[in-house]
């Protein structure tokens, strides 16, 4: 009898072992999916070119007639969201996302709240280059480190009134930390 019952103690320890570490092992990979950051080594081809592109035309839209920098800039504040667990974990989501304040409509990127000016660039010189920059910042993880934590930026011209840390101005944007 009391065999039976160290046999039946053993099993349940262990069940309640083999409970806590399956759930320990879970927990662990949900945590690296929440963390991952997005690595186009893990895309198919289709979706590195929708990012490149959805990218490419929020760097036209932003900063096309900045300094490099200043594109780079751009594009490495929308991966910077990518990257973060404030936003949304796919390029084109983040270059796109709305949100609702009250009655009104916001986009995250003004332009893309300005119908007249959507997806199609005007000019082709400053589109091309802007593609470029997004190809360096999305494929070869071309940084500017002084921005590594930026997730926020708008033009010198406004004053959002914001309390968040600046960190850089590059062009006519000042970025915040995240």
């Amino acid at each position: 009898m009391m065999e039976k019952s160290l046999k039946g103690i053993n099993l349940l320890i262990g069940l309640v072992v083999v409970v806590m570490l399956t759930n320990f092992v879970i927990l662990k990979k949900v945590d690296d999916l929440q963390k991952r950051e997005i690595d186009p080594d893990y895309m198919t081809a289709t979706e590195v070119e929708k990012s490149l592109d959805c990218l490419a035309i929020n760097v036209y839209r932003e900063a096309g007639h900045e300094p490099f920098e200043g594109k780079v800039a751009v594009a490495q504040v929308t991966l910077n969201r990518v990257n973060s667990n404030k936003f949304p974990r796919d390029v084109c989501a983040v270059v796109y996302q709305k949100s609702r304040f009250t009655e009104r409509v916001i986009c995250q990127f003004s332009w893309y709240c300005d119908s007249k000016h959507r997806n199609r660039p005007v000019n082709q010189e400053a589109y091309d280059e802007s593609y470029r920059v997004a190809k360096m910042v999305f494929l070869e993880d071309f940084r500017l480190e002084s921005i590594d934590k930026a997730l926020y930026y708008h033009a010198d011209y406004v004053n959002p009134n914001w309390k968040l840390k600046r960190i850089a101005k590059i062009g006519t944007h000042i970025f915040y930390e995240g």
